[in-house]
């Protein structure tokens, strides 16, 4: 049986318009036709300008900062297409905020992820299609099917142009524990050996590094990570393999951009050569250095639509 509108249709929210467009050419479709704004008091208004009735609509929305505005335009376009009729409705979340508070560290934490996979599926959301997850275990948070995409192989493939069959020269480096398995995936794609950086973090947003597991000396070094907030991780790994560890050259890659705080201060002053970053999180033209290079997700987003549309499987798009 085919659950499935009669056609597909984007919309989006503020947060993140450039992969909404993006998407829509992709799949050679317009932008739906919708506004978002704010009144006077800090309430926000959601306005759509075409039927949705019987129609598959996918919204694309990071909850990046603002985050609370972007998660509650998100909740409210949810709801006005629910109202509205559309046969089925998909949340794209290139980054989903919230994805750190994913458990309880201490005492009477709350698990916000939880609370806000839970408003998503009362807003009346059928789907969610995301991107590496911080953890890939929010996916079970939610009540309804979530289909997680991920970035490490478009980053990948940038990376294989440039190293070519120079792999010897290259090492990849986790630069913390927790990182490990998503260092060791990357780097059995790309042909290259593993190191990892052994860290102790002192306080919330503030890291010190500590050792290095495994060898860098004389070789150009591949950081990777899911997402730079900020970069106090990633600057204090790229200065430690470099005056520790003996590297020659610090390229780093990363699937979202937060860039809060003093990341772009610490990214600057660090040894890092080329830092390589998807576009699932907007860099504001002030944040913009030239050592950031910008893959686009629009197409991997547009075939995994395609496919949900087609109740085709999601995974085979990455092996």
């Amino acid at each position: 049986m085919n659950f499935h509108g009669k056609d597909i249709k984007i919309f989006t929210g503020s947060s993140n318009k450039d992969v909404a467009q993006g998407i829509a050419g992709c799949l050679g479709l317009p932008l739906g036709k919708s506004d978002c704004s704010t009144f006077s008091d800090g309430e926000i208004s959601v306005s759509l300008h075409e039927s949705v009735r019987g129609s598959e609509c996918f919204i694309v929305q990071s909850t990046c900062a603002p985050v609370n505005n972007n998660i509650m335009e998100l909740l409210i376009m949810i709801d006005a297409m629910k109202r509205a009729s559309a046969a089925r409705i998909t949340a794209v979340m290139p980054y989903f905020g919230y994805a750190r508070q994913d458990r309880k560290a201490k005492a009477r934490d709350p698990i916000s992820a939880k609370l806000v996979a839970d408003l998503i599926t009362v807003a009346g959301a059928d789907r969610v299609l995301t991107m590496d997850l911080h953890a890939a275990q929010i996916q079970g948070f939610f009540n309804i099917p979530v289909d997680h995409l991920l970035g490490a192989p478009m980053l990948a493939a940038h990376l294989r142009e440039q190293i070519a069959t120079k792999t010897d020269e290259y090492v990849v480096v986790s630069p913390d524990l927790g990182s490990v398995t998503r260092a060791r995936n990357f780097a059995a794609k790309i042909g290259c050996p593993l190191a990892i950086i052994d860290k102790r973090r002192q306080k919330a947003n503030v890291s010190e590094v500590m050792n290095i597991i495994g060898d860098v000396e004389g070789k150009k070094v591949i950081l990777v990570d899911d997402m730079i907030d900020t970069a106090g991780t990633l600057c204090n790994a790229a200065t430690a393999i470099i005056e520790k560890g003996g590297a020659t050259s610090v390229y780093a890659c990363a699937t979202h951009s937060v860039l809060s705080g003093p990341a772009i201060e610490r990214i600057e002053k660090s040894p890092i050569k080329e830092l390589i970053l998807l576009d699932t999180v907007p860099i504001p033209d002030d944040k913009m250095l030239d050592k950031f290079t910008i893959l686009p997700v629009a197409p991997v987003f547009a075939e995994a639509i395609e496919r949900i549309y087609a109740d085709k499987p999601v995974s085979p798009m990455f092996g």
